[in-house]
């Protein structure tokens, strides 16, 4: 098979049946879509080249700067399709949180912003947040940059409908899968994909799977997330579950050891996601069905989460305190924001926001110890004293309930959860500081 350009080899990706014993349905013929034998590994080439290849030839005319709010396949992609055509690419984000795919980004050549987004989606709504205000730069006339926008550019979305979609019916001798389960991300690829086979059967079922609240699995948002992409529509979906990090890296496991597929954690989500679901109408159905999900990309970008939620993979003993320890619904104590001033007053006001957005504007008076930092202080056991009151900090008050949970178990007698976060913070109209 003979290319002129690596760009023509994106697309036409496998479709692989999953074997029963593997599975364990008896109805339901279980397919894999490989998206990350792709090109440049992942289902985000799609998108990435269909974006911006009407863009090119005056982006190479005027030598502007390709631009993406992406912290990962994305910006991997475009950042190589810009080098291709000698064009720089700029990746901005709140979110790089995999090390793997920040120094891959930097290998790449691609230059990283990580700006203090007060969510972790875009919201163009809040004209004060740094992240909208970057958006609204890179779409203004005459600024130096093509900014592909996957958040809400229908070409993501046609990507998938004229690709991934009219190639899973293809590879079903023309018929469409009577379920199709995919994680949301974008939502291009689900939205995509499900108009496609929907045009061919109206009656597949499109399960949506979003991280369950306070689990962190890339490439999947939380529900609270996607309500903020512009691209997300809930009518696409019949159903929307959530799938939990330890989800995911039982479907890495399953794909990698029984089925010699390389998936990284969304397609492992998205793989246990299928069976949790599937499972539960396996044995009512009175004939054979058929479903498919994606496999968006591949393992090797993801060792260092691997290491951190499953370590005994590597040998290495269990973390100690750690939030994948707390039970699913773990007591904690949160503070409403009309009561959190006296508290904080006498409290030690820990936000553990990344250093970015804690720089833009905090509390007056607290510190920030980031999320990731703040898992490795807890390992070597309580690290404040018993003696002062905790108040913990996050977007929106998840995360730092959680905190407040594991503290709580570990022995503090009063640590707390700002109820709704910095954003009801701010939406209550308390001041807020900027360092």
């Amino acid at each position: 098979m003979r290319f002129d350009d690596i760009t023509e080899s994106i697309g036409n990706t496998p479709l692989v049946r999953i074997e029963p014993a593997v599975h364990g349905l008896a109805n339901i013929d279980l397919y894999a879509k490989l998206e990350l034998l792709n090109p440049f590994g992942s289902v985000k080439d799609r998108a990435a080249w269909n974006m911006v290849r009407p863009l090119l030839p005056g982006a190479v005319d005027r030598g502007d700067t390709v631009v993406e709010l992406s912290s990962g396949n994305t910006a991997k992609a475009l950042a190589l399709i810009a080098g291709m055509h000698g064009l720089k690419f700029r990746s901005v984000t709140n979110r790089m949180r995999v090390p793997e795919i920040k120094d891959l980004l930097l290998l790449l050549g691609a230059e990283i912003d990580e700006l203090p987004g007060r969510s972790e989606c875009l919201d163009p709504s809040d004209t004060e947040d740094p992240l909208t205000r970057m958006y609204q730069r890179l779409n203004a006339d005459g600024g130096g940059y093509v900014h592909t926008d996957q958040y809400f550019n229908s070409r993501n979305v046609d990507a998938h409908f004229n690709g991934t979609g009219a190639e899973i019916v293809k590879d079903l001798d023309g018929n469409a899968p009577d379920y199709f389960i995919a994680c949301v991300g974008t939502a291009g690829s689900s939205t995509g994909v499900a108009r496609a086979l929907r045009q061919q059967n109206p009656d597949t079922r499109v399960v949506g799977l979003v991280a369950a609240k306070n689990d962190f699995i890339p490439g999947i948002r939380t529900i609270d997330e996607v309500h903020e992409v512009g691209l997300f529509e809930p009518t696409v979906y019949d159903e929307i579950r959530s799938v939990s990090a330890d989800d995911a890296v039982d479907g890495v496991l399953t794909l990698v050891r029984r089925c010699g597929i390389l998936s990284g954690p969304t397609g492992g989500g998205a793989f246990q996601g299928s069976l949790h679901y599937l499972r539960t109408i396996d044995a009512s159905l009175s004939s054979r069905r058929s479903a498919v999900f994606i496999v968006c990309d591949r393992v090797e970008s993801y060792l260092s989460y691997f290491k951190d939620r499953r370590p005994s993979l590597f040998g290495r003993p269990p973390r100690a305190n750690d939030l994948s320890s707390l039970p699913d619904n773990p007591d904690f104590s949160s503070i409403s924001v009309s009561a959190a001033p006296a508290f904080a007053a006498d409290a030690l006001v820990i936000d553990i926001r990344n250093p970015y957005a804690y720089q833009a504007l905090h509390i007056d008076g607290s510190i920030n110890i980031a999320d990731e930092v703040f898992a490795d202080m807890l390992q070597a056991g309580l690290p404040f004293s018993r003696r002062r009151p905790i108040l913990l900090v996050c977007p929106v008050g998840e995360r730092s309930a959680a905190y407040a949970a594991l503290l709580t178990r570990m022995g503090h007698p009063d640590a707390r959860s700002l109820d709704g976060g910095i954003i009801a913070w701010r939406d209550a109209g308390l001041e807020l500081v900027r360092d």
